[in-house]
């Protein structure tokens, strides 16, 4: 992590370490005491999006923040992307570390892996906050000819579902594909430092690229995976955040439909990044909810 920029001492707290599982090494960044916190990370970032919220999560908190299979330092193999086995992975990871029963934080694709592991392993998680993002196999279907604003939002979903166009497409130009993302879903503009250090991550792994896209290609399972799971509610405490320029209120709007517990907070002048755009109001929400006061009990803001 020496190379990195980073929150001061966050160092003394923090370590980097690999776990390795049955045929998958994972990357995870640990430190802090208190219950365990899983944070999952979305596309196309790694455990450094939570950079900036980890030093005082781990005041309360035993933070474990994961590559998943597939993004940062973490093995890419060629399968193993839909929701079901990113959990069952971070099952197996917080296991290892002796954790048996955590909370979990998801962003973006990692909304999909929390609700994966909050409803194919109850006893596994006890309270999950999702992060702006909607659920595929959950979320309603947009219609193919959607505004253009959602279109803006949605595109790259058809995009990076591609089978062999996308990679040649892109390699080459992964800081012109990536940076747009970024560019386009933030409010308060994400440090170049950081944009690089995530599309750096891909374009230094020859597989690296194709994993990227992965997560997207393994849709129809996930999609077919959650239409099962959405069958038996979610019972625990789930806290929905949604950037009010990006996600909104569709965060918690998606997790009632799977969920009787929910609370959802909508963060002013916020894009999609929250934990990086709006850390500090991030934390106090968390530190909120992971508290103890149940979803029912916290007041939406």
């Amino acid at each position: 992590m020496s190379s990195l920029r980073l929150p001061d001492g966050f160092t003394d707290v923090f370590v980097s370490r690999f776990v390795q599982l049955d045929g998958l090494r994972l990357h995870a960044v640990t430190g802090g005491d208190g219950p365990p916190l899983l944070l999952v990370g979305g596309w196309p970032q790694t455990w450094y999006a939570w950079r900036e919220v980890m030093p005082a999560l781990a005041r309360e908190h035993t933070v474990v923040a994961v590559d998943s299979r597939g993004a940062g330092l973490s093995g890419k193999p060629d399968d193993g992307y839909d929701a079901g086995t990113l959990a069952a992975d971070l099952v197996a990871l917080m296991a290892a570390l002796g954790h048996d029963r955590f909370d979990v934080v998801g962003h973006d694709i990692g909304m999909w892996t929390g609700y994966a592991l909050a409803a194919d392993h109850p006893e596994r998680v006890g309270r999950l906050v999702v992060v702006d993002a909607v659920i595929p196999g959950l979320t309603p279907i947009p219609s193919v000819f959607s505004p253009a604003a959602v279109n803006q939002r949605l595109w790259h979903f058809g995009f990076n579902r591609l089978t062999d166009l996308n990679e040649e497409l892109v390699r080459g130009r992964e800081h012109l594909f990536f940076g747009h993302q970024f560019a386009t879903k933030a409010a308060t503009p994400i440090p170049a430092y950081a944009v690089d250090v995530y599309v750096d991550a891909i374009v230094a792994d020859p597989r690296g690229l194709r994993a990227s896209f992965a997560y997207y290609r393994a849709l129809d399972e996930t999609i077919a995976q959650n239409e099962q799971r959405k069958e038996t509610r979610l019972t625990l405490p789930v806290l929905a955040v949604g950037g009010a320029r990006y996600s909104g209120a569709l965060v918690a709007d998606t997790m009632r439909l799977a969920a009787d517990d929910v609370t959802g907070v909508v963060i002013d002048d916020c894009g999609h990044y929250v934990a990086e755009e709006q850390p500090a109001r991030f934390i106090e929400i968390l530190r909120d909810f992971l508290g103890g006061r149940s979803a029912s009990e916290l007041p939406a803001r």
